[in-house]
Parts: C-alpha cells; structure tokens; sequence
C-alpha cells in the first residue's frame, strides 16, 4: 500500500506542477495581451482625448486657482469638500433616483431592466431604512475620520492641493494604476471575509441582500468597510502623491461604480452589474471587480457557465437582456 502510494504522489507531482506553469502562462498571456492593447490603442484614444483636455485645460486651471484663492490659508477644508462631500454628494443623488425605482417600481423603463427578476419589487421597507442607517453610519463616522487623516500623510508626499493640475496623461496613468491597485487589494481581502473564521461575524452583513440595490453597496460590518471598502480605494492616491483633482474623481467613479455593479439593474450604455450581482445570489464565485483574478484563481468557472455571464456585456440596446438572454427554463419535476 506504501508503495502504491508513494506512486500515486509521484505521478501528481508533475501534473500539479504542470498546472502551476499553465496558470503562469496564462497569466503572462493576459498581461502581455493587456498590454499590447494599452500600447496599440493608447495614442489614438489619447490623441483625441488630448485635444478636448489642451482647449479646456486653461479654463480648468483657470478655475482650480480662483478655488485656491477663494481657500487660501484653508487648503483642508477644499481637500475636505473634494475628498468627501462631492463624492458622496454623487453617491446619495445616483442613489436617489435608483431608490425611486427600487420602491415604487416605477418608471417601468428602468425597472424592466431588473436582473433578479420578482425580487424587490418593491423593496422591504424597514430592511431598507436600516441599510441606509448603516450606510450613513459607515459615511460619516468611519469614512470620514479616514479621509481627513489621509490629508497629513498626502502632505508627506505633495501637497494634494498644489496649484498646478495634472497632465491628462498623467491622470490616465493614476486611474490605472488605481483600478490595478483596488483590484488586487479588494479581491483578497473579499476571499478572506469569505473565509469562515470571518464570513459569519463580519461578512454576513453585507450578503443579507441575495438580491442587491445600489445603496447596500456600502452597507457592511464597520471592519469590513475599512478592510474591504475603504482601503483599497484609498491606497493608490497615497502611493502616487496625487493632486485633489484626481482623488475627487477617482473617490466619485468608485462610488459610482460599485452602487452600478449592487444596483440590480442592468441598464443600457452602462457597465454590467451581473458579475457581481451573481456573487451575492451565489457567494463562492466573482470576488473582484474587474474579474481578472477571478479569472487567474478560477473563482468565476461556475459563473461562466451560466445565462448570466452571457449576459454580462455592455447592453448597447434597448431590449432587456433578460428577455434576449433568457435563463433557462426549469424542468418540470
């Protein structure tokens, strides 16, 4: 028996590392291929670009000084304003209108776009009020305390309120470099709160909604919210000493994104929110947000076998993909 068994671990060895080495190939094949895109594409979009940013950089420069002025001596409280309140400002009025459909059901041109069909509609009430408690909780006495102590340790690198703005290259660069960041860092501290030693007495809280609204998206246990939601958005702007102009933005389209990917609608012309929507009807598959990872960790094989990661596409149309792409009907037992 020793024997045979020493044989059987023998022959694994080679296919493990068989396939250690595919999954390296195939992470050099999607990074190369990644990066041969970004250098192909990347001057004839940023040619175009250019040119918008070069006729209306005078005009912003122009406007960002009069701020300066208006601030001076108060640079904190502009950091504050552009930090906090305007992202959040965009957070609460995206939210406004998707919170609308979510509890009326109405307009029906937006609510028939509803991915999880039957659930929501129209949302619990009372669950919702206690979301958004924990939601304005998580705002104003976890987020907020984080971003102004951010404030001194950017001033370490550069002053983020220094009057000359970005390059449009160079906000370009940050905003990849950012998405890179968050990805890596939200993917694994995501699989770790699914780990069991976390997932009951942290984790939990956020996936008592199977069937997500835009809201929830920051509805989660305060260590979550810091581990999860805080730091892996704010790790880039510290690493790369950026300007407020660029953590405005980058803080607004981060919010933006992740209420589109919990919003339970898959709305035409904007990102597809089914990749994560599956993960909250399913748990163990899409941890990240760009599914990269998932893809190297295969963390995402049970969703590519489904209607939904057929649907999961830029909807450029007007007809539901619900009823394009339908699920599949179930047998009658």
């Amino acid at each position: 028996m020793k024997g045979e068994a020493g044989r059987m671990q023998h022959s694994d060895k080679p296919k493990q590392e068989g396939h250690i080495w595919g999954s390296m190939r195939r992470t050099a094949f999607i990074l190369g291929s990644g990066l041969l895109l970004l250098v192909a594409f990347w001057n004839s979009v940023t040619w175009h670009l250019q040119r918008f940013w070069g006729a209306s950089g005078y005009f912003w420069q122009a406007q960002w000084e009069r701020l300066l002025s208006t601030f001076e001596g108060k640079e904190w409280a502009l950091y504050i304003i552009g930090a906090t309140q305007v992202p959040v400002l965009l957070f609460w009025a995206f939210n406004g209108l998707l919170l609308v459909v979510d509890t009326t059901g109405k307009p029906n041109f937006i609510s028939r776009y509803r991915i999880q069909v039957g659930k929501n509609e129209p949302v619990d009430a009372e669950k919702l009020r206690q979301s958004v408690r924990t939601v304005l909780f998580n705002q104003c006495v976890i987020s907020l305390p984080m971003l102004v102590f951010l404030y001194p340790i950017l001033k370490l690198w550069g002053d983020p309120c220094r009057r000359e703005l970005p390059t449009f290259h160079w906000f370009l660069l940050e905003l990849a470099i950012f998405t890179l960041i968050e990805e890596v860092l939200f993917y694994y501290s995501h699989r770790l709160l699914h780990h069991p030693a976390f997932y009951k007495k942290i984790h939990k809280k956020h996936h008592e909604w199977t069937a997500p609204i835009g809201v929830i998206s920051l509805y989660a246990h305060p260590i979550e919210h810091v581990v999860s939601n805080m730091l892996p958005v704010m790790v880039g702007p510290l690493i790369m000493g950026s300007h407020l102009s660029s953590i405005t933005t980058w803080f607004s389209l981060a919010l933006i994104t992740t209420t589109i990917s919990h919003c339970g609608y898959h709305l035409p012309f904007l990102p597809s929110p089914e990749f994560h929507d599956y993960h909250h009807l399913k748990f163990n598959q899409c941890y990240g947000v760009l599914g990269v990872l998932d893809h190297l960790h295969g963390t995402d094989t049970v969703f590519k076998q489904t209607k939904a990661y057929e649907r999961h596409i830029l909807l450029l149309g007007f007809t539901p993909l619900s009823e394009s792409i339908p699920d599949a009907l179930k047998k009658m037992e």
